[in-house]
């Protein structure tokens, strides 16, 4: 059974390029452009793994996760932060507040996403 892909993702680009290579890789893939309807995709469609950006409108990924946190059904689903935040605090913070690792938009490729969703799903 395919896995499901939440991606919450303000930036269309990158937001089609993450799409398109977790598609690729054989996963289902919602998409979402701002955290509340990210909230709202999770607690909806409960998909197996968020991958969630800090800076997002409406609610911001700390939000997010801080909500999502006291959601009993949908506080398990892993999250794996990719942001160009990458000072220690929001390192920190967004492990504090659950996720399940923590990604540098700068430091990374698509593949070594796709590495850390296997490792986490």
């Amino acid at each position: 059974m395919k896995k499901t892909v939440l991606v919450v993702e303000d930036d269309k680009y990158l937001r089609e390029v993450l799409v398109e290579k977790l598609k690729k890789e054989g996963f289902d893939v919602i998409e979402a452009v701002d955290g509340e309807a990210g909230l709202a995709s999770t607690a909806k469609k409960k998909p197996d793994i968020v991958v969630l950006d800090i800076i997002l409108p409406l609610m911001n990924g700390f939000d997010y996760l801080e909500a999502k946190g006291k959601d009993t059904v949908i506080r398990d689903i892993p999250v794996i932060i990719l942001s160009n935040l990458g000072q220690k605090e929001d390192v920190e913070r967004g492990m504090k507040l659950g996720a399940k690792d923590y990604i540098v938009k700068a430091h990374f490729t698509p593949n070594d996403l796709i590495v850390k969703i296997q490792g986490l799903i």
